[in-house]
């Protein structure tokens, strides 16, 4: 089942990545690619997207990095949620996401409210998409694809997890238990 989500994540990593090629067409006269940052900054931008999402979780949630990708012109990095957030409070901790990204200036574009895989998909003004998605064991994975931009090198992430730095693709099922996520019953309302 593993294996089915890692590959169902990944073709929709392809699919997002040649939606933001298609989508790139047309920006300039040198084929499509933004001049205004190369991939370098552009994937420095999409880490300080996912800094400020996961610093919006409070209380917040244990991440590791997980295996990022470049292609011709966008970048694609992702983190991965080890704290186990529970069915129970798994709509709140989406609802956290969202309201961050419309307060934070981000179109949301969709929202999936499968009980068993939610997401919410967003995309910034200038082209960055991201998702928030549970998955396999209810792990939540973030991803930001960067808009097409001009080719460079890319580096990998300096963002220090603030839980263990898990090799890409090793990275377990959620084992981090919180008293506030891991909790399985609603979160209480105002009055409570």
């Amino acid at each position: 089942m593993k294996r089915t989500e890692r590959a169902l994540r990944g073709v929709a990593s392809v699919l997002l990545a040649g939606a933001m090629l298609v989508g790139c067409a047309g920006q300039d006269g040198d084929g499509g690619a933004r001049n205004d940052m190369n991939m370098q900054e552009a994937a420095e931008r999409a880490d300080a997207i996912l800094d400020a999402t996961l610093g919006a979780v409070v209380p917040e949630v244990q991440w590791a990095h997980d295996t990022w990708t470049s292609g011709s012109c966008t970048v694609t990095r992702r983190r991965t949620v080890t704290t186990v957030v529970s069915e129970q409070r798994r709509g709140s901790f989406l609802g956290v996401i969202e309201r961050f990204w419309k307060k934070s200036g981000y179109e949301i574009t969709g929202v999936n409210p499968h009980k068993e895989a939610p997401a919410v998909f967003a995309r910034t003004s200038d082209g960055f998409m991201m998702s928030v998605e549970v998955a396999y064991k209810g792990q939540v994975f973030f991803d930001v694809t960067t808009a097409c931009v001009e080719k460079s090198d890319v580096l990998e992430p300096t963002a220090k997890p603030n839980g263990p730095a898990h090799p890409y693709g090793k990275i377990p099922a959620p084992n981090v238990h919180s008293d506030f996520w891991s909790a399985t019953t609603p979160v209480p309302g105002p009055s409570s």
